[in-house]
């Protein structure tokens, strides 16, 4: 079966997206500009020009003037955002010193207040760990105490629901079938702290001197976490377009607003280009998961289950029917990309003997074919032993 993804990238302030219907998105993964960061102030002062004249003097002044103008993107996505749709915004707080005072701007706080007046249901947050070495990371007096600052080493992925959990109903049952993740992929995505490194803060564009782009990882987790095959992924703040990217690789449809034209130019290609260079992203996904198995074989461990569309085994009944897809064609028709997709075709010699044979065991008891009382397994990488009621067979592996 071969499926097509839509991704439009509209020229357009993200406080009114009027090229959007009410519930048509089903999950919104973004970053907005963080307010009290300099690099944000002359947007924000843009917006809102009586922000630039407090920057300076008023910092609490700023940084509520700079939220309210993220509030109206907010109050957009409550109409947007389908009954049951999934929000996740990745934000840091700010540190700053205005006048003589040193202080620390809430960001996250601040966002959680605004969506829960909204209506939005809030659910456990992710911390990002992004750790820097930088040698001057330390802030205030050095080795003086009562003088010195922490430094901010982490950022929050806040994740907020509409309107209670969604409804899977008809074509949506199986599709969420398909979608599953492996299980120690759900061990890793779902642990409340992630660890890895942030995207160089450099655009190739005279757009704006700097972009505080997410990488591609963060936005790939949580768009197999909330969303299903064919799903429409919304960034109302597109910038690199680092989720549309993740939404293209991984099978989902995607829009993204952006109000510099000149971004949006350099963005693009870049979107395209590494669509074209990783047709087949979810084979590595594949490929971990067989390190995975074989490793925990090797230690006695067991793998109950086969997923039916791959031969593999799988820890869960809930990853049996994993279907896995590649990209075949991008099409860039200039006001959307066109991405076609057809399902991975694995090789089972990827497998190991060991791996296969344990397979094939493992299906013939799950299949009934043998009701066995004993299971013998000889580690001689090329013979499966199985003692079976009153029958003695050997299953050579090639």
């Amino acid at each position: 079966m071969t499926f097509t993804t839509t991704h439009e990238i509209i020229c357009g302030d993200s406080r009114k997206m009027d090229a959007l219907k009410d519930d048509s998105i089903d999950l919104v993964v973004t970053s907005p500009p963080y307010p009290m960061i300099s690099m944000w102030d002359g947007l924000f002062s843009d917006l809102n020009p009586e922000i630039i004249e407090c920057i300076d003097t008023d910092g609490q002044r700023a940084f509520e003037m700079m939220h309210r103008e993220l509030d109206r993107t907010w109050a957009e996505l409550e109409r947007v955002v389908k009954p049951g749709g999934i929000v996740c915004i990745n934000i840091g707080d700010a540190t700053r010193k205005i006048g003589e005072t040193f202080s620390i701007y809430p960001n996250h706080s601040r966002i959680t207040a605004k969506m829960m007046e909204l209506g939005f249901e809030p659910l456990p947050e992710l911390i990002w760990h992004k750790q820097t070495n930088a040698p001057n990371k330390f802030m205030g007096s050095g080795m003086l105490p009562g003088g010195a600052y922490v430094t901010l080493e982490h950022e929050y992925i806040l994740i907020f629901r509409k309107s209670g959990k969604r409804d899977f109903k008809g074509p949506d049952k199986e599709l969420r079938q398909n979608s599953a993740y492996f299980w120690e992929e759900r061990n890793e995505w779902f642990s409340d702290i992630w660890d890895f490194k942030g995207e160089k803060q450099s655009i190739r564009s005279d757009a704006r001197d700097r972009s505080a782009a997410f990488p591609c990882e963060l936005p790939k987790r949580l768009i197999l976490m909330y969303s299903l095959l064919g799903d429409t992924v919304l960034d109302p703040f597109f910038g690199t377009g680092t989720t549309t990217k993740a939404a293209m690789i991984f099978g989902r449809n995607s829009v993204g607003y952006e109000i510099s034209q000149e971004m949006i130019g350099s963005s693009k290609k870049d979107i395209v280009r590494t669509a074209e260079e990783y047709p087949a992203a979810n084979l590595s996904r594949l490929e971990r998961h067989l390190r995975f198995v074989e490793e925990r074989i090797a230690s006695g461990k067991e793998v109950k289950h086969i997923n039916v569309n791959y031969g593999i085994p799988v820890m869960t009944s809930q990853e049996e029917n994993i279907l896995l897809y590649g990209i075949q064609r991008v099409e860039d028709e200039g006001a959307r990309i066109l991405v076609e997709y057809s399902p991975i075709a694995f090789d089972a010699d990827r497998q190991s003997p060991v791996l296969k044979g344990y397979a094939n065991a493992r299906r013939m008891n799950q299949t009934r074919l043998f009701r066995s009382k004993w299971f013998v397994y000889l580690n001689f990488d090329v013979i499966l032993l199985l003692i079976v009621e009153d029958h003695f067979c050997i299953n050579l592996l090639f």
